[in-house]
């Protein structure tokens, strides 16, 4: 479906915000850079894989047809998204193609792909809570044995936290409801046949606002918050089950 803006000119866009980004707030140190990296190549890989997962077992082969049914990070990496994700925390992958029309029809072709769109950013929310888990036995572990291999334990415990802030990071970003992302596919579904009409017919404007949301800043203000309150329910089921009220 055309999304009403020509996909090019809005990562090339982005890209430029992002440099100015990196030019404005200074780059990450290298060893930052190397424990961010696994985080962004996990986050994205994951999640284009469970687009992929999902689509298939509703019946649409596509994805597995094209080699998306798999792990393999090379298959999944967007070089724009990628290097947004790397600098300013938000980002995408490679979108996994769909066609619809191949959905099981035991439930809604809007339905199939809502399931489908929503099942990336629950990839990630599940990714991020199991590394929050990992970085807080690594946390216990250290205290544990005194100190020691201190130096390489903190290093493992930056990069499980790297992965779970990525994580929610692309899962909420995702869920943005506007196109091209994939909140604005699960939205529709919940829309009445009038409001899906009227979204489809004015996608043009809904995609020149996320646009302008992006390039504005707003994204950070809105979506830091969000994020902020997602890490913080999270932390506090995690350590609640390792008995620390942090």
């Amino acid at each position: 479906m055309n999304i009403g803006i020509d996909r090019r000119m809005l990562i090339v866009i982005m890209a430029v915000v992002a440099v100015l980004s990196i030019m404005s707030d200074g780059t990450p140190g290298i060893m930052n850079t190397l424990l961010i990296i696994p985080a962004v190549l996990i986050a994205i890989t994951f999640h284009e894989f469970a687009h992929a997962f999902a689509a298939v077992k509703l019946g649409d082969d596509t994805p597995k047809n094209q080699g998306r049914l798999n792990l393999n990070p090379i298959n999944h990496l967007d070089p724009v998204g990628t290097l947004l994700l790397l600098v300013a925390g938000f980002g995408w992958g490679r979108p996994v193609e769909i066609n619809p029309s191949n959905f099981d029809k035991k439930i809604s072709m809007s339905k199939a792909e809502a399931i489908v769109s929503i099942a990336g950013p629950l990839m990630n929310f599940f990714l991020a809570f199991i590394f929050l888990i990992i970085y807080y036995a690594i946390f216990i572990v250290t205290d544990v044995t005194a100190g020691l291999s201190t130096e390489l334990a903190k290093y493992f415990e930056i990069a499980a936290f790297y992965i779970v802030t990525i994580n929610i990071g692309l899962g909420i970003f995702n869920l943005i409801p506007l196109p091209p992302l994939d909140g604005s596919k699960i939205m529709v579904h919940f829309l009445p046949y009038n409001g899906k009409q009227w979204f489809y017919n004015n996608i043009q404007i809904f995609s020149i606002l996320f646009l302008i949301i992006w390039i504005s800043g707003l994204s950070r203000t809105i979506l830091s918050p969000i994020f902020l309150a997602v890490f913080k329910g999270m932390d506090w089921v995690v350590a609640s089950l390792f008995g620390l009220f942090m």
